[in-house]
């Protein structure tokens, strides 16, 4: 094996290695193996459905009681006289999948300034086809439940979940032209922006006023703050929590504070990389001082929009800590034979898996054939009718947000009952639309490798799914929101 594959053997080692580079069997047989998976696109649906897989054995186990007990467990935190006491369950609902939209709001950011979403000729298919994609399923769903205990359920099987979407692309690797990765991207982060004002504005509960304005005061100190290029990772750190509380006391979902503060967040690098690179290269002619290599650091990470730092630091965190524990904490449904029964029949369970299933695959794929026809956009280069279908198939795959409204969709009456009854429509119909889906993808994809997509395309898919966007080079001194 050569250095690259075992750097513990290179001169360079003056010392003990550090434990995932050694020679021991726990970093030889796990750590390795394991820091590798991390690395594989499809990694992040893997560990989701894992999850989602042990929350519903351990709700049907023998063991189901401490299921209940365990996310129930009573957590508080006082501040003087001002107290936050909520379940386990509701502290990851509200608490970290705030990080998780945080880290979309940021995503979305990337993607209006840089991305697929600044080219009106490239954003209008997945923007309509996103539009679509909500629309069909939650008429669907209605007609379902219109006038029913399940009315409110409507907007569960609008939303599509990007990881396990990108998964299933990802299997089939360079099949897959990238103008149609990219479409699904985009479509799928369009969709996560109509699912969190479909949350802030119809699955919110009664408003208060006083903590309202506080969260505004808050986001527009945070926008002043970026307006005056203030660049400091802790103020606005300070500045998110400040605003998650008072979204929180507000009655608005507190996640939308990650929302707001991931949309704040600056897209363009605060030095041009290429003034960065020629600095470098003067510095380096003779050598580098201690004091000059820090500067170089600093050029590096100033020549960088914070939004891809902030993705590249945040993406592994939000899909393999936060996610897993949003599954395990709402995925299990206790199966007793009377609920699998009413479910079947259950007209909230029916309405999301027609909904997610049929209603994406038809929502998306018409609007897109009427934008095209209309020339208002064009297909994705290197996709044909019955792929686009395809993917529209895939983009069924609801589970994560589908799971996380169905929590805020029920209250009062046969809540418990109704929410039960939804999360195994979402669940039935995420595994359905995987399935055919792939199916779909692995008849109609070219047999092929597809050719290389440019550098431009690399780098918007890198900034939907995993942090590593492209933004313009400019430095950037105005006072825009960029």
């Amino acid at each position: 094996m050569n250095e690259s594959k075992e750097p513990w053997k290179s001169p360079i080692w003056r010392s003990e290695p550090a434990f995932l580079y050694s020679r021991r069997p726990l970093a030889r047989y796990v750590g390795r193996p394991a820091a590798e998976f991390l690395k594989i696109e499809p990694a992040a649906g893997v560990v989701l459905v894992v999850c989602a897989v042990v929350a519903m054995l351990w709700a049907n186990s023998p063991w189901a009681a401490s299921y209940e007990a365990v996310w129930g467990v009573e957590i508080a935190f006082r501040f003087g006289e001002f107290e936050l006491h909520h379940t386990l369950q509701d502290w990851i609902n509200d608490g970290l999948m705030a990080i998780f939209f945080f880290v979309v709001g940021v995503e979305i950011k990337s993607e209006i300034v840089s991305g697929e979403l600044s080219s009106p000729r490239n954003a209008v298919p997945p923007i309509a086809a996103a539009v679509g994609g909500m629309v069909a399923p939650a008429l669907i769903y209605t007609a379902f439940n219109a006038g029913g205990e399940g009315a409110a359920g409507w907007g569960i099987p609008m939303a599509t979940d990007i990881a396990f979407a990108v998964g299933v692309l990802a299997l089939f690797g360079s099949r897959i032209p990238s103008a149609a990765r990219i479409f699904l991207l985009t479509l799928a982060i369009v969709d996560d922006l109509g699912a969190i004002a479909v949350i802030a504005v119809f699955y919110t509960d009664d408003l208060s006023m006083a903590w309202l304005a506080v969260a505004g005061a808050l986001s527009a100190f945070a926008i002043v703050l970026r307006l005056l290029n203030v660049w400091s990772g802790p103020v606005y750190l300070v500045i998110g929590v400040a605003l998650w509380v008072a979204m929180l006391e507000s009655g608005v979902h507190a996640t939308i504070a990650g929302v707001v503060m991931g949309l704040i967040i600056s897209a363009k690098p605060l030095l041009d990389p290429h003034v960065a690179h020629a600095e470098a290269q003067e510095m380096a002619k003779d050598g580098l001082t201690a004091e000059e290599t820090e500067r170089l650091v600093k050029f590096a990470r100033d020549a960088v929009p914070p939004t891809e730092r902030i993705q590249a630091r945040n993406h592994r965190f939000s899909s393999f800590v936060v996610l897993p524990l949003f599954a395990l904490a709402n995925a299990g449904v206790a199966l007793s034979g009377d609920l699998f029964a009413t479910a079947l029949t259950s007209t909230v369970t029916l309405g999301i898996v027609v909904g997610l299933v049929v209603g994406k695959l038809v929502g998306i794929t018409a609007v897109t054939w009427v934008v095209v026809k209309l020339g208002w956009g064009r297909l994705p280069t290197g996709t044909t009718w019955p792929l686009l279908a395809a993917i529209a198939m895939v983009a069924g795959i609801g589970f994560t947000v589908a799971l996380f409204i169905t929590e805020l969709a029920f209250r009062g009456g046969d809540a418990q009952l109704l929410t039960d009854e939804g999360k195994i429509g979402v669940l039935c119909a995420s595994f359905i639309a995987a399935l055919l889906g792939a199916l779909a993808v692995h008849l109609t994809a070219p047999r092929g490798p597809q050719p290389e997509e440019s550098e431009g395309e690399r780098a918007v898919e890198g900034a939907a799914n995993a942090g590593l966007g492209l933004a313009d080079c400019t430095f950037h001194s105005d006072s825009t929101l960029e």
